[in-house]
C-alpha cells in the first residue's frame, strides 16, 4: 500500500463489539482470564500490552517497512531503552551534533555503566570507519540532525558498520517515514519521537523503535519495554494514531512552507546562514536528494551577531511562538543554546524554526519584520 493508505489502514480494525470505524480507547489496565487460567485474547496487563498500543506499533512498523516495533512514553525513553540493550565494555559511535538529551544519556548515565561513546562528524562516512573498534556494537545516526539539520549517508554508514559487525540505528523523527526509509537504506533500527510529526499537534508525548527483523537484541528491547514500564498510555497511543492518519498531507505542507522560508532567509541581510537540506547551498544536499523524497518542516538559521541579536529577534515575532519541540501545526522558534544550557554545542546565534501549517506568506512577513527589528 502507498503511504497515504498505510497511514489510515495499517493496524486498524473495526471494533468487533460495536462496529465503530474509529477504535475506542481501551483504558482497562487488566484483562479477564478464561476459566482454565489462559488469556484467550492475549491481553494480560496494560504494561505488557494494550489494543491501542499494538495498533500504534503495527501502523508505524508498516510505515517504516519494518518487522515489529516497541513504543515508549517518549522519544528519549525509546532511544534509552535501545541503548540499555548494550552491556559493560560495549562501544557506540554517535554523531557529534545530536539532540542534547541523548548526549547526556550517553556521557553521564551510560558512561557510569561502562558503555563508551565516541562522537564524530557523520557528514563524512570515513569518520565513522575511523572511530570503529572491535567492541563497537552500535552506530547511532540522527539524519537530518537536530538542530543543525546535518545529513548523513545512511547506506554508506550502514555498510561500514555492518562490515565491522555493528548494528545501525537511525533517528528518523525529522524526515518521517514519508520522506525517508532508513531500513531500506541499510539501517537495522529506526527511532521516532512520536511527539513530533507523527502525533503532529503538540499534544501527546511518545517514542518508538522499529526493527528490520526480530532478533535477540529486539527481544531484549521488548523486555525492557514491558518490565521497565516506560510505555505510552492508551489515550496517548490513540491520539498518535489519529495524528498519523493525516501525516502524509501534513508533512508535505510543512516541507513546502519550510523550503520557501529557507529560500527567503538565505537572501536576508540579517541572516548569516540557513541550515535546510532542501537548499542547494546545504553541504550535503546531494546526499539528501539521494535518500530523501522531501526535506521536512524543520530548519535553523544563524542570525548575524551573537546570542543577544538572536534572542532579540525571537522577542519580536508575532505569529511564531517562542517554544521548544517541533512537528506541530503551530510555527515555533527557539534559541537552542539557552535551552541546552551548560551542555550545549550549539552556536549562540542559532535559532531553530519549526515551520507550521499557517500560510507561508504570513510566516515570511513575520520573520522579515522581526529580523529587520
Amino acid at each position: 500500500m502507498n503511504v497515504e493508505t498505510q497511514a489510515i489502514h495499517a493496524g486498524h480494525v473495526v471494533d468487533p463489539a460495536s462496529g465503530a470505524i474509529v477504535a475506542p480507547v481501551h483504558f482497562s489496565t487488566t484483562y479477564e482470564r478464561a476459566a482454565d487460567g489462559s488469556y484467550p485474547l492475549d491481553y494480560v496487563y496494560s504494561r505488557l500490552g494494550n489494543p491501542n498500543r499494538l495498533a500504534l506499533e503495527a501502523r508505524i512498523t508498516a510505515l517504516e517497512g519494518g518487522n515489529d516495533a516497541a513504543s515508549f512514553a517518549s522519544g528519549s525513553a525509546a532511544i534509552y531503552a535501545l541503548l540499555q540493550t548494550l552491556g559493560q565494555g560495549d562501544h557506540v559511535v554517535a554523531p557529534d551534533v545530536l539532540y542534547y538529551g541523548i548526549r547526556i544519556i550517553m556521557t553521564d548515565i551510560l558512561a557510569r555503566q561502562g558503555i563508551v561513546t565516541t562522537f564524530v562528524d557523520m557528514s563524512r562516512p570515513q569518520n565513522v570507519a575511523a572511530a570503529l573498534r572491535p567492541e563497537t556494537r552500535l552506530v547511532l545516526l540522527e539524519t537530518p540532525s537536530n538542530p543543525e539539520l546535518g545529513v548523513s549517508d545512511i547506506r554508506k554508514i550502514s555498510d561500514i558498520a555492518h562490515d565491522a559487525g555493528a548494528m545501525v540505528a537511525c533517528d528518523n523523527t525529522i524526515a518521517t517515514p514519508v520522506f525517508q526509509k532508513p531500513l531500506q537504506l541499510g539501517a537495522d533500527y529506526v527511532m521516532h519521537a512520536t511527539t513530533k510529526y507523527l502525533g503532529g499537534h503538540s499534544d501527546v508525548l511518545g517514542g518508538i523503535i522499529v526493527t528490520g527483523e526480530v532478533d535477540e537484541r529486539f527481544e531484549r528491547l521488548q523486555q525492557i519495554q514491558q518490565v521497565g514500564g516506560a510505555v505510552p498510555s492508551p489515550l496517548e497511543c490513540w491520539l498518535t494514531l489519529r495524528g498519523i492518519e493525516t501525516l502524509p498531507l501534513r508533512v508535505r505542507a510543512h516541507a513546502d512552507n519550510a523550503l520557501q522560508i529557507a529560500q527567503f532567509l538565505e537572501q536576508h541581510p540579517a541572516v548569516e546562514r540557513v541550515n535546510y537540506p532542501g537548499l542547494q547551498s546545504h553541504p550535503a544536499h546531494d546526499v539528501a536528494c539521494k535518500q530523501m523524497s522531501g526535506y521536512g518542516g524543520l530548519l535553523s538559521l544563524h542570525v548575524r551577531g551573537g546570542a543577544d541579536e538572536a534572542l532579540a529577534m525571537t522577542g519580536k515575532v508575532k505569529l511564531f511562538r517562542r517554544a521548544t519541540s517541533f512537528g506541530g501545526t503551530h510555527s515555533l522558534i527557539e534559541h537552542r543554546a539557552s535551552m541546552e544550557k551548560g551542555v550545549t554545542r550549539t552556536a549562540p546565534n542559532l535559532l531553530r524554526v519549526s515551520v507550521g501549517l499557517e500560510h507561508v506568506d504570513d510566516l515570511i512577513a513575520d520573520l522579515d519584520q522581526a529580523l529587520r527589528g
